[in-house]
């Protein structure tokens, strides 16, 4: 086999639209962790290795068979779920918060597992009940969902159950849930809402509060919120410079290189470098719809499309809380913030794009 040969069964399964996009968010990811971080390399390496870790697992998943996707879905599932299980009742318990489960060689969160794994069962099943979908069928999808949810919730980590809440709901969605029984459900969470804001803890109120008012508490519960807008705002049009972000490099940015990493973007980059990663966001989200509108089959179809919705939701919520109109939710920015769980469970996802993508012509009919 000749080295040309090599290079073009290496990237035979990679949509090179889609790696492009991601890759050019990667390398942003690491220009922008050298100047939060402050400190030198020592995270922009990490992430080097997070980044190359995630790329071998989204070149595997691209490579593996649509059926062999199918065949996945309820093992991960029912891992997840079991694993949810063991963190509420063995987890390690960190500020409060029980989302942690020692496995003895490392700690790993559960509940990131399920990002896919409700997508993955959840089109699992309507491929199965395709030809004579009923209300029945889109009950019980929606069961799928809320167990893991509920168990999530109950970590507390609401912020990690709204978006898997969002991505089963993108696929109840693209199955062709009627909008009548969307509306029934969006009267019934609204005439629901006193009860569910009873249920919340007294953290998550206050970050809900701090929306409408982070002044009344500004250097408590709107710390965050004030610092984020203050680093957005002195930005400009065209920004303070590479590694001249006086927020960042004076401390007064909090969780700058996880939460808040679009902060020191913005204040570095302005209007003008936000415009400009915008555009690669929406490179990437446009190259998912194509995918899903391409898409063979059914459960290809529901799984590129909420995969695609997902990452756009991940985005537009950690955006819209470092610029203050959403509330602080702990949501990392896709494919830039720092960290490796995070960056591995995108990364499968988009390795499934790519197998839905360049395997769909083993199997059109």
């Amino acid at each position: 086999m000749t080295r040309r040969q090599l290079w073009l069964r290496i990237i035979a399964h990679l949509d090179l639209p889609l790696l492009l996009g991601i890759g050019l968010l990667m390398t942003v990811s690491l220009l922008v962790l050298y100047s939060a971080d402050n400190t030198g390399w020592s995270r922009p390496l990490n992430q080097m290795l997070h980044i190359a870790i995630a790329l071998t697992c989204m070149w595997l998943i691209a490579n593996l068979p649509l059926h062999y996707l199918m065949r996945t879905a309820v093992p991960v599932y029912t891992l997840g779920m079991v694993l949810l299980v063991c963190v509420a009742l063995f987890g390690e318990i960190s500020h409060g918060a029980r989302r942690w489960l020692n496995l003895g060689i490392t700690t790993i969160q559960p509940s990131e597992l399920m990002k896919i794994g409700i997508p993955l069962m959840m089109a699992w099943y309507f491929e199965k009940h395709e030809a004579a979908l009923t209300l029945k069928n889109y009950f019980v999808a929606a069961l799928l969902l809320l167990m893991p949810v509920a168990l999530i919730v109950r970590q507390p980590d609401l912020g990690t159950a709204i978006l898997i809440s969002a991505s089963g709901f993108y696929v109840l969605f693209l199955a062709g849930l009627s909008w009548r029984v969307m509306g029934i459900m969006l009267i019934s969470a609204l005439a629901s809402a006193p009860v569910l804001w009873s249920m919340l803890h007294d953290y998550q109120r206050h970050r809900i509060l701090m929306l409408f008012d982070p002044s009344q508490d500004a250097l408590g519960k709107g710390y965050h919120a004030i610092q984020g807008m203050i680093a957005i705002g002195s930005g400009g049009i065209l920004g303070k410079g590479y590694l001249k972000g006086s927020q960042t490099h004076l401390d007064f940015l909090p969780e700058r290189t996880t939460d808040f990493i679009f902060a020191v973007y913005s204040e570095e980059f302005g209007l003008l470098g936000n415009l400009i990663l915008l555009g690669l966001y929406l490179l990437v989200i446009g190259r998912g719809f194509i995918i899903t509108a391409n898409a063979s089959t059914y459960f290809t179809r529901l799984m590129a499309g909420s995969i695609t919705l997902t990452f756009a939701t991940y985005a537009f919520v950690n955006m819209g809380m470092v610029s203050g109109i959403l509330p602080v939710v702990g949501v990392p920015l896709p494919l830039i913030s720092y960290g490796g769980t995070s960056m591995l469970t995108l990364m499968l996802g988009f390795g499934m794009l790519m197998s839905i993508e360049t395997h769909k012509k083993l199997v059109k009919t």
